[in-house]
């Protein structure tokens, strides 16, 4: 009867690990560039009664066996990297990706990728995130620029009052990575290589299946939060029945503890 006990905790400890990405998901769902997680589980070790195949003591052989699993538990919470919606801002630093694709930024002397493309100028000139961290290759805009422009090819320019006059200039460059869902994220919409994720593969915006650009925009959260929802609702409901179990198997040894009365 124990084993039952056992088994409904791991199950109510899997959906408390579910609950917890799934609130982490909708707390951001107005975060610019943040990816949703999802938690993934599997079932655990078996207890084998009877194995399937065995020979009958009539010379027959068992068809099903006797399995008793043991519960689940969590094996991954992977990011999403589907595309978010776009919000038109009209703000010349803000950049949206459309399709594949991370900026590259430099924090504390580390290489970082990010899809957020919320970005601002510091005192120097420079385009660098709100956290103040230079967007990689740096780029500089001159005081005396008064226009700045980026293409969908990611070249980008600085313009003069008269507009004739080009102050700056510079090729955005754009990242990808053969497993994105490998990559550590950090906080901050930032994320580090690993292992995992492999080598980071760069090349300009539109070229080799690279995403283009878009000046004045930024990519939104792609949480849905009425799928959100329902994968709570769900959770819950599993909790409970989980709680139900271990209720009834409670009550169960409850009335095998009565017999002697």
């Amino acid at each position: 009867m124990l084993r039952s006990l056992w088994t409904a905790a791991s199950g109510m400890s899997a959906q408390r690990l579910n609950m917890d990405v799934i609130a982490n998901n909708l707390a951001n769902v107005n975060t610019a560039g943040f990816k949703k997680s999802r938690a993934d589980f599997e079932d655990l070790l078996y207890q084998n009664i009877k194995a399937p195949g065995a020979n009958t003591s009539s010379g027959g052989q068992v068809p099903t066996g006797i399995q008793v699993g043991m519960g689940t538990k969590p094996v991954a919470v992977q990011k999403i990297f589907a595309q978010g919606d776009y919000t038109e801002t009209k703000n010349q630093l803000d950049i949206a990706i459309e399709g594949k694709g991370f900026f590259k930024i430099l924090s504390n002397g580390e290489e970082m990728y990010m899809r957020s493309g919320a970005f601002k100028m510091d005192s120097e000139g420079y385009v660098v995130t709100s956290g103040g961290d230079r967007l990689q290759p740096e780029f500089s805009i001159p005081s005396n620029t008064v226009s700045f422009s980026i293409d969908s090819g990611g070249f980008m320019e600085g313009l003069s009052a008269d507009g004739s006059t080009i102050t700056a200039s510079s090729q955005l460059i754009l990242y990808s990575f053969a497993n994105p869902a490998g990559l550590h994220n950090v906080g901050g919409s930032r994320y580090r290589p690993t292992a995992s994720s492999g080598d980071a593969i760069e090349a300009n915006p539109g070229v080799d299946g690279m995403g283009t650009v878009a000046q004045g925009y930024l990519e939104m959260s792609n949480v849905d939060v009425v799928e959100e929802m329902i994968n709570m609702i769900a959770g819950q409901r599993a909790y409970e029945i989980a709680s139900k179990s271990i209720k009834s198997a409670d009550e169960m040894m409850q009335m095998a503890n009565n017999l002697k009365r």
